[in-house]
């Protein structure tokens, strides 16, 4: 396997530039405050092949779907996060020449993501129109005040002979998607002077919002000032200097941007800009920098996982860590995770069923439960778009979007949007986590029973029974495994109706009269949905002893994954969408997302013939796919496959293990490495009666590994090394925990 990227515990760096490699680079030296960010690409233009991306929170546009074959019930259109107006451009000239490392003859590269201070450096002397210079490049997106990018460019003179720099630097609204349907623009700019740039998203037809962008720029820098102008859609500031031999030159881009997300019109939106930017005009570029750090190595001491004797396992769960902290901390709770974050365009930078089903999980582990309390009542926000969705498809009750920015609905593959159904389940499974692991029922008996309620009703009438088979069935479904599409009883999704069910009327016997009365939850409902739970339809096949993944499942030409030629894989980039469709490999785990979901609910028994079973079938083609087979791994005893299947969650994107990183990373899938510690080798389960309990191991080729826990107001530390394991309580009232079946004080 390749790596572009050398194996630190806290740096992705590397000393080589590879053109090839060039979108690899961006897509993981990418950062973000979970307010804006960037992927890793270069302030100056670059004439090769590079991704250029700038993403602000929230900021998106709904772009027309152009299908021909337009059914009743399909999305208006496509939501797409859009590239935002480029604010770290920085063009220099050297003696009349500009430079661009595309062509440019250099030397002595370094690029390097300090993960523990979020701090992006790169480095290199470059030969030039009879100069030699060095550059230094740093910048940095500030989580002490969100609204402000920072960037430092050192410039020395290396050469024998004097040497002409000019720097162009700019704020530049010509900017475009790659993924934009023939090279449309999506900003329109309003207003733009020699310092700032305020641009509008073009209109759309759907009736959604427009959203307004503001940025200004201000320099800190020993280089004289050559004047400012603007040009088209460009505010533009110049500086030079004559750099003798040793000498060096050095410039500071402070951007304040601002968005109509906060600020409704334009002289509110500028005002505020310029507020901002007096704000940290006096402040010196080492003081911005420690404000900044200062806020890592707090969030570094509750979250760190420190792995010794294996540094490929340490950098790559410091690394998962990193890219989930860039996209979301949980300070607007209008926000939400996108597969990419700020990292890249694919999938649109939208809210997908990822953040109920592995995001919440970790999130209730390592930040307060406000910020998971501020996830569900994103969903609960959305109630109004659910309620859209269902009935888009002649449906009661709410359908929970597949991909969605507003609540409605926006993803433009017809086996996602009608049948990928299964995400209202998870939805409802999230409240059911966030209450038994931090046990405060405040949400689920209030606006929790509101969303289990409606998403029971959508259950309900989705759901039809067969007369031939006395039972309740789903037809038409696609589940977590989307190498399966259009089937019938998808286990998992059958599995989640039942328990949605079930779980919403053991809540509504919890909920006060005032809520009830909201609610309006009949008797011949609670007695329709009873008889759903008594008599729905789980596919299971009794030679074998495993839950069955669909109808028809077995049927297929069972062979496993290793039959398959290297040569062919991955799936997704060498076979038709048919040949994979009628394959009986899985993308990512279906039967097993449910075991892993339920996990008190199966006897070892039945884990491990269905682990067994499916296991060797999946490609683990969905970035989702590795953690929790590395959780079932762990929990069976299958040190081997559990560590290969860790392994391949922390490093999906730093080795690039789908061939699919160039385009962004997959931040969701980054709660795999935390996910695959803490639930797989250190086996914590929460169980329903509140309790916490342990089953931890150290791999053999690990020396030791230690974390920090959140659980009910209280941080538990757990250390497990080869002499044993060992649990702290650091903060919080005295608990008892259960560490392989034996009751332990914490005090």
């Amino acid at each position: 396997m390749k790596r572009i990227f050398e194996v630190q515990p806290w740096d992705v760096i590397t000393h080589e530039f590879n053109p090839a490699d060039k979108r690899l680079q961006e897509s993981m030296t990418s950062l973000g405050n979970g307010y804006m960010g960037m992927r890793g690409f270069f302030e100056e233009d670059y004439s090769g092949d590079t991704l250029p991306g700038l993403y602000l929170g929230g900021v998106w546009f709904p772009d027309k779907t152009r299908v021909g074959w337009w059914k009743n019930g399909y999305p208006k259109y496509f939501g797409k996060v859009i590239n935002a107006v480029n604010f770290i451009k920085m063009n220099f000239i050297i003696n009349g020449d500009k430079l661009d490392l595309a062509t440019d003859t250099f030397s002595d590269f370094t690029l390097d993501l300090n993960m523990k201070e979020a701090l992006l450096t790169r480095s290199f002397v470059v030969t030039k129109a009879g100069a030699k210079l060095q550059f230094t490049f740093e910048r940095f997106l500030s989580v002490a005040q969100k609204e402000l990018s920072v960037q430092r460019v050192q410039v020395k003179n290396v050469g024998d002979t004097a040497a002409e720099l000019k720097v162009v630097s700019a704020i530049d609204a010509d900017v475009k998607n790659e993924d934009a349907n023939y090279d449309e623009r999506f900003w329109d700019v309003l207003d733009v002077n020699e310092n700032s740039v305020v641009a509008k998203t073009v209109p759309n037809n759907f009736g959604t919002p427009q959203f307004t962008s503001a940025m200004t720029m201000a320099h800190v820098t020993d280089l004289t000032p050559a004047g400012g102008k603007t040009h088209d859609k460009e505010a533009i500031q110049c500086f030079k200097k004559t750099l003798a031999a040793n000498e060096t030159a050095t410039i500071e881009k402070r951007v304040i941007v601002v968005t109509s997300r906060d600020y409704e019109t334009q002289p509110a939106l500028t005002s505020a800009m310029a507020d901002l930017a007096a704000k940290v005009a006096d402040e010196t570029y080492d003081n911005l920098l420690t404000a900044h750090t200062a806020i890592w190595a707090q969030r570094w001491s509750q979250s760190d996982v420190k792995i010794q004797g294996d540094t490929e396992a340490q950098q790559g769960m410091r690394f998962n860590l990193f890219g989930l902290f860039t996209t979301y901390y949980g300070e607007d709770a209008r926000l939400n995770f996108g597969p990419k974050g700020f990292t890249g365009e694919k999938y649109g930078g939208a809210t997908y069923w990822d953040t109920e089903a592995f995001c919440i999980p970790v999130y209730l582990g390592i930040t307060k439960p406000e910020v998971t309390r501020n996830l569900l009542m994103y969903r609960y926000k959305q109630l109004d778009g659910a309620y859209v969705n269902a009935k888009e498809q002649g449906l009661k009750g709410a359908l929970y979007p597949m991909v969605t920015f507003n609540g409605i609905e926006c993803h433009n593959e017809w086996e996602i949007t009608f049948e990928e159904i299964h995400r209202n389940g998870d939805i409802a499974f999230a409240i059911y986590n966030y209450t038994r692991y931090t046990g405060d029922k405040s949400y689920v008996l209030h606006e929790g029973s509101k969303v289990l309620t409606e998403i029971s009703r959508f259950w309900a009438d989705r759901v039809h029974f067969s007369e031939r088979n006395n039972q309740y069935m789903l037809h038409g479904v696609t589940g977590p495994d989307e190498y399966e599409n259009n089937v019938d009883n998808n286990w998992y999704t059958n599995y989640l109706a039942q328990w949605t069910l079930k779980y919403t009327l053991e809540i509504l016997q919890e909920v006060d009269a005032t809520q009830a009365a909201e609610l309006q939850v009949t008797d011949a409902e609670k007695k329709q949905w009873q008889d759903i739970v008594d008599r729905m339809y789980l596919p299971y096949d009794k030679d074998l002893d495993i839950f069955v993944q669909h109808d028809g499942f077995l049927d297929k030409d069972i062979q496993p994954v290793s039959s398959i030629p290297a040569d062919q894989l991955p799936l997704n980039q060498n076979w038709s969408w048919d040949k994979i469709l009628r394959s009986p490999y899985i993308k990512q785990g279906d039967v097993l997302q449910g075991i892993w979901d339920f996990m008190d609910d199966f006897t070892t028994a039945e884990k491990q013939h269905n682990f067994d079973f499916y296991e060797p079938l999946t490609v683990h083609e969905s970035s989702l796919s590795a953690a929790i087979h590395a959780v079932l791994a762990a929990d069976l005893h299958y040190e081997d496959k559990a560590v290969e299947l860790y392994e391949r969650t922390a490093r999906l994107d730093l080795d690039n293990y789908n061939n699919d990183t160039d385009d962004g990373l997959h931040i969701t899938a980054m709660t795999g490495g935390w996910i695959a510690m803490v639930q797989g080798f250190a086996g914590m389960r929460v169980h329903d009666d509140g309790t916490l309990s342990y089953k931890p191991f150290l791999p053999k080729k690990w020396t030791s590994y230690n974390f920090r826990q959140v659980f009910r107001d209280r941080v538990i530390e757990v250390n497990v090394a080869q002499d044993g394991a060992e649990f702290k309580l650091i903060s919080g009232e005295p608990l008892t925990i259960t560490v392989d079946g034996k009751a332990v004080e914490l005090a």
